[in-house]
């Protein structure tokens, strides 16, 4: 395998300039997140028609990528989730077209496989064993390292063939472009600083003054891991915040005797911003919102066991992987009748929609097949009430 080393911005034009003539392009990305708040671009792999090239982002201008994000080329990955999130970040755009391995291949029976385990299912080819450990912003890198990385695109247009041609046999091509474009279409980036405290630990038990507490606390902390762009826990520790919002001190020297602090915390403008946080959220106290499975009728809360069941039973017939079919949300969303519902639209309504609407309406039943499996079944026996 041979591949361009691109580390400056002068062959970074020249490459892309001669991108322009192609209609797709393999892609994936080496990045690293461990030390800071948002992700490190460390690497980008490009493969073309009759070429591969590794970017180094850290020697060159990386938003220059975006010239071939347009909607004339189809970006090849595998497992692109991450991927988005970081090109959205380190270059401002994502690709406006996308198909990614992984997605597609969950409509062929596979359950999320790793691109190694695909590529051998698939093309009989064992990729080469990386690894984990490797600090990818570490220059300059071994040659070693730099073919590990290319060999993430090597074999992507082949998939990209493979996996199109079985899916167009079956019918799913369109079901897996739709797929990929939800996947593109999701939100990428860091999340709303204002949401921070509902990945805490057992809020719901908190009093709502103590929730508001910690919630206050939670947004200053992820503000200012944004703004130093280094992770939320080392601003503060989740004990320390946890502790914070029980004690609710009104001085550094109280903020000090809380649980998971340190001198880190009481000393300059932190130990000032903590309070600060602390007399803020004293003032909102924070009930918690009615979730989304609270709001469906307790009548119907069986409802979501039985479509579960059938969506699990369809997806295994069908060798859909059962995650891209439907989440928990997708059924409350279904049970709710919400318009936007994914299982009342797309390739979703085509494979299941009609059927759960009558299994819903009582229309349809449910009861096993004989085999171990599930079968849709006309009209339904109620079981009778007490006297």
């Amino acid at each position: 395998m041979t591949f361009s080393w691109i580390d400056n911005d002068r062959d970074l034009k020249a490459l892309l300039d001669g991108l322009m003539a192609e209609t797709r392009v393999a892609l994936d990305t080496e990045f690293h997140r461990e030390k800071t708040y948002f992700p490190r671009l460390a690497l980008v792999q490009l493969a073309w028609s009759d070429g591969l090239a590794i970017v180094d982002p850290l020697s060159c201008d990386a938003r220059m990528l975006s010239q071939i994000f347009g909607p004339h080329h189809l970006i090849v990955l595998h497992a692109a989730q991450q991927d988005l999130d970081v090109l959205s970040h380190a270059i401002g755009v994502i690709p406006q077209h996308i198909f990614d391995t992984q997605v597609a291949a969950g409509f062929l029976g596979y359950s999320t496989p790793s691109l190694a385990s695909l590529v051998n299912a698939e093309l009989k080819i064992a990729l080469p064993k990386g690894d984990r450990l490797t600090d990818w912003l570490r220059r300059p890198l071994t040659e070693g390292q730099k073919s590990y990385a290319a060999s993430d695109v090597e074999h992507l247009f082949e998939l990209h063939d493979l996996l199109t041609a079985k899916l167009d046999e079956l019918g799913r091509t369109q079901w897996a472009l739709d797929a990929c474009e939800e996947l593109r279409n999701r939100k990428v980036g860091a999340g709303d600083p204002a949401d921070a405290w509902q990945k805490q630990k057992d809020v719901r038990a908190l009093k709502p003054r103590t929730r508001g507490v910690l919630a206050s606390l939670a947004e200053w902390r992820e503000r200012r891991a944004m703004a130093s762009d280094i992770p939320p826990r080392q601003v503060l520790p989740d004990l320390a915040l946890q502790g914070i919002a029980q004690r609710e001190p009104a001085s550094i020297s109280e903020l000090a005797q809380s649980r998971g602090v340190d001198e880190r915390h009481t000393r300059g403008a932190v130990g000032t911003e903590i309070l600060a946080a602390v007399r803020l959220g004293q003032g909102k106290p924070l009930e918690i919102p009615v979730s989304d499975s609270d709001d469906v009728d307790r009548h119907l809360r069986p409802a979501i066991t039985l479509i579960s069941a059938w969506l699990s039973e369809v997806a295994r017939v069908q060798k859909i992987d059962n995650a891209l079919l439907a989440t928990r949300n997708d059924i409350l969303a279904f049970i709710r009748q919400d318009q936007a519902a994914r299982l009342l639209t797309g390739w979703r309504r085509d494979l299941v929609g009609s059927d759960l609407k009558s299994l819903l309406s009582g229309e349809l039943g449910l009861s096993f097949d004989g085999h171990g499996g599930l079968k849709m079944m006309r009209g339904s026996v109620s079981p009778e009430a007490p006297e």
